[in-house]
């Protein structure tokens, strides 16, 4: 199933335990807690993402003939912007592979905004955790080049 997913972000993990946990809520893994079955969560992965997709939309950026602190700014401030991400991870369709808590999957929480957004950092922290800065550059590029040039 996780094959999938991986064909349509064009990374193939090394450790599919690493997507894993970055496709897992904090929600999820509670209540596999409560079953005393140990689950991590994606929350590390997410700062960590966020962390990596700020250094990727600048150095594009500078790259695109940014000219000026304020331009870079700028633009990575629309780039960083949730609906963008939630954009990107819809058409990624990452939503359909989120592990959510029993309330989470009553409440639809797979297609808000924040969560899309907040697993699409978790899974570029995972792909910088198990490929490198190359290969989370190559994702971002891939699914964010044309808003950057």
């Amino acid at each position: 199933m996780l094959s999938e997913l991986e064909t349509l972000l064009g990374y193939r993990f090394y450790d599919s335990s690493i997507l894993e946990r970055a496709l897992t809520r904090k929600a999820y893994a509670n209540e596999q807690r409560q079953k005393n079955m140990g689950c991590p969560d994606q929350e590390i992965y997410r700062t960590l993402g966020d962390s990596v997709l700020k250094l990727v939309f600048t150095d594009l950026i500078i790259r695109s003939g940014a000219c000026s602190r304020d331009e870079i700014t700028q633009k990575k401030k629309e780039l960083e912007r949730e609906e963008n991400l939630a954009w990107a991870a819809r058409h990624l369709k990452i939503g359909e592979y989120i592990r959510l808590g029993a309330g989470e999957r009553k409440q639809g929480a797979g297609r808000e905004p924040y969560v899309l957004a907040e697993t699409l950092e978790a899974v570029i922290g995972a792909i910088f955790l198990d490929g490198g800065y190359e290969a989370a550059e190559q994702c971002v590029k891939r699914w964010f080049g044309p808003e950057i040039s």
